[in-house]
């Protein structure tokens, strides 16, 4: 109740109004959000932790104070680097309370670091981290083919890089066979159809080298070509890869990773393929260099032959050789001479030969040897003729035996020969059954018959 001072003055003592906690951080929260809902703030990352969720947490402070900051995953996955301790940074986001230990935070949409880049400070970790790895390295660097016959092209197919390196290409050497795998080279989906791409060339095996081609372009219109993943597939592939992205002071992940970097797409072809001039112009320099080693080690050659020749040792020699050839042209004039010495001699007596030939009545002698000719085939033949009566008689006598012993004589006389059905000759009664075939052998022909009894 109201009560009245001295002075007349009356007082009312003030009404008393009891929050809960949680009433309270909410009024509180309300009206700090509603005062601080988009605030742009900088300061020094500390105690970064991310988490399985892909939440970020970390303190952001200056010289005499500090806040905690959440980031949560819908907005983290959008960075284009990771923070880290240390890093100055500028963070936009509005400031809440959270409410189940009473502490002021911000709630952080967008991060960028302060001075540098996003994407130069993702670029830069990146970098650092493949190169640790050693996916930089030159002795993991694969060959790319002098002439190769098959070359296969990841790139937009409306890219202009594309056609250039088309005409390049056709114009160096139009042999070569060309395939192209669409991908887009701008955007979040780069990264992925690039790889993919590279991979498929590896399983299909169907290309001898493989470019990876872009025009020109900002930092983030070549963001794609710092992707981690990309780097990864370029640094597993068996094909070698050549990096063709950008202009010449463009500088990619894709270039540290790649087997070759070329400083345009045009470059890339004109590094992949060589022209058929300078392979000319080469054959021909190489042709020259080859004439002109042989005609070196020729002369030299020749010089060391004539200092040889002038040698003592080599006279030497050229004498014996000499002497061995004056020894052998000796021994070729005596073995024609006793050729010849031999010839006379059978010449000369061929000629006494045949002088006492000339004297020799060669047809009586052929006159006696017929005489004594005629006589032994006279002989012969009455030989012949006696043999052949006693063998003619002794055969006949033998004809007239066999055929007394034969059975086909006693046939003759009214006999035959009884076999069973499986051709045995037949002996006794018991072996046969009625109703067994037999088949009986006449002196003129053979019956079949049917057993209809049998008696012993």
């Amino acid at each position: 109740m109201a009560s009245a001072d001295q002075l007349g003055f009356s007082f009312r003592p003030a009404e008393r109004r009891t929050w809960t906690v949680s009433d309270l951080v909410a009024a509180i929260c309300t009206q700090v959000e509603r005062e601080y809902g988009d605030i742009w703030m900088v300061g020094e990352i500390s105690n970064f932790r991310a988490h399985d969720s892909g939440h970020l947490y970390f303190t952001l402070k200056d010289q005499s104070a500090q806040i905690r900051v959440v980031m949560f995953r819908s907005s983290a996955r959008l960075l284009r680097f990771r923070p880290e301790n240390g890093m100055q940074v500028v963070v936009r986001g509005r400031v809440t309370i959270y409410e189940d230990r009473g502490e002021l935070q911000v709630s952080a949409e967008y991060v960028e670091p302060k001075g540098a880049g996003a994407l130069q400070i993702a670029f830069e970790q990146l970098k650092a981290k493949l190169e640790a790895e050693g996916l930089f390295d030159s002795a993991r660097k694969k060959p790319v083919p002098t002439l190769p016959a098959r070359i296969g092209i990841v790139t937009s197919p409306q890219a202009a890089a594309l056609r250039d390196i088309l005409n390049i290409l056709r114009r160096r050497h139009d042999t070569a066979n060309v395939l192209i795998f669409p991908a887009q080279v701008q955007g979040d989906p780069a990264p992925l159809e690039v790889s993919a791409g590279i991979r498929y060339f590896n399983k299909a095996r169907n290309v001898d080298v493989i470019i990876v081609a872009r025009g020109g372009g900002s930092a983030e219109d070549l963001a794609a070509f710092n992707h981690e993943g990309l780097a990864r597939a370029v640094a597993a592939s068996e094909v070698p890869v050549i990096s063709a992205v950008g202009h010449e002071t463009d500088f990619t992940i894709l270039d540290f990773v790649a087997d070759l970097r070329a400083p345009t797409p045009s470059a890339a072809a004109e590094l992949v393929i060589r022209s058929r001039q300078e392979m000319d112009e080469q054959l021909s320099g190489l042709h020259r260099r080859l004439e002109k080693a042989l005609r070196y080690h020729l002369l030299m050659a020749r010089q060391n032959l004539t200092e040889l020749a002038q040698h003592g040792a080599f006279a030497r020699i050229m004498d014996l050789i000499h002497r061995r050839e004056q020894r052998l042209d000796d021994l070729v004039n005596r073995l024609s001479h006793g050729q010849h010495e031999v010839l006379e001699k059978q010449r000369r007596r061929f000629e006494t030969l045949s002088a006492a030939v000339r004297h020799y009545d060669v047809r009586r002698v052929l006159a006696g040897m017929k005489k004594d000719l005629d006589a032994l085939t006279t002989a012969t033949i009455s030989a012949a003729r006696n043999v052949l009566l006693e063998r003619k008689v002794r055969l006949e006598r033998m004809d007239t035996a066999l055929q007394a012993l034969s059975p086909l004589a006693i046939l003759q006389r009214g006999y035959a020969v009884v076999f069973d059905a499986s051709g045995k000759l037949l002996k006794d009664a018991e072996k046969v059954r009625p109703g067994d075939e037999i088949s009986a052998r006449l002196a003129k022909g053979a019956v079949h018959a049917t057993v209809k009894e049998g008696r012993r």
